[in-house]
């Protein structure tokens, strides 16, 4: 027995107008979403969201809402940063309930402190309702534990790009030496040239590596190889988080996702 209605006696806090909200939508699927972001979608007039937002997740939203795209793809055009700001401010003075719904986490390179400064900057109100990371959840869709006490005490996480779309200057010997377990967000543009790098400051060519495309979605795949052997990768589902060392080793006892299970759209 379900006991759902209960949710609607208990005290949210008001969405009020004039007011933005940063939402995680998380990894992909509707049932991930938080009680505080599901509360924004019921009570938002207007909903800027990311690419990464599934229509499944959308459909949850009041049917009166203002539906909004800003999606940013590496590669396509995309609205930028400064004008999805200037929408999310300019629709806050109107006096709209505003909802920013991004995929994952706000602050999980979401770009979601960008849009809170520009918000503090602006003078509007607004909210941060954090959201489960890809990072995190997405992986553990995919039987892949982040961390685990047997295998590894700590784990890094990276984007595969600067702010100008190319490969950041990081430190990739101490990204190496820093962690036995790398998480890298929006890097398969990119691949080859950070397998290079990592290659080169000392990771061997057999470590394992994991590809989890459209991850906690039905069409989620899970693409298993090395260092080496991703090099000779055709073509990569995006979107897609990578993951490399030996965190994916427990992929054969935990990859409990199975086709079954994919068939509640939920997750």
């Amino acid at each position: 027995m379900t006991r759902f209605a209960e949710l609607d006696r208990l005290a949210f806090p008001e969405m009020q107008k004039g007011t933005v909200w940063l939402v995680g939508a998380g990894p992909g699927a509707p049932g991930l979403l938080t009680l505080l972001g599901y509360h924004a979608l019921s009570q938002a007039d207007v909903i800027v969201h990311d690419a990464l937002v599934s229509a499944d997740l959308l459909a949850l939203a009041n049917p009166e809402a203002e539906i909004v795209p800003a999606g940013k793809r590496g590669g396509k055009p995309s609205p930028s940063q400064a004008d999805i700001s200037d929408t999310l401010i300019a629709l806050a003075k109107a006096g709209k309930r505003v909802l920013r719904l991004k995929g994952g986490d706000p602050f999980m390179f979401g770009r979601g402190g960008e849009e809170a400064g520009a918000l503090f900057r602006a003078g509007v109100p607004f909210r941060v309702v954090p959201g489960i990371s890809s990072g995190l959840g997405g992986l553990a869709y995919a039987g892949i534990p982040v961390t685990h006490r047997d295998n590894n005490h700590s784990v890094l996480f990276l984007t595969g790009h600067d702010e100008t779309g190319e490969v950041s200057t990081l430190d990739w010997e101490a990204i190496h030496r820093a962690a036995p377990v790398l998480v890298m967000f929006m890097s398969v543009r990119h691949l080859p040239l950070i397998i290079e790098r990592l290659l080169a400051a000392g990771r061997p060519e057999s470590e394992s590596l994991a590809i989890v495309s459209n991850a906690a979605l039905p069409n989620q795949s899970v693409i298993e190889t090395t260092l080496a052997g991703a090099l000779a990768l055709a073509e990569i589902p995006t979107p897609a988080i990578v993951v490399v060392g030996p965190a994916t080793r427990y992929r054969a006892m935990l990859d409990w996702y199975a086709p079954p299970l994919r068939e509640n759209p939920l997750g």
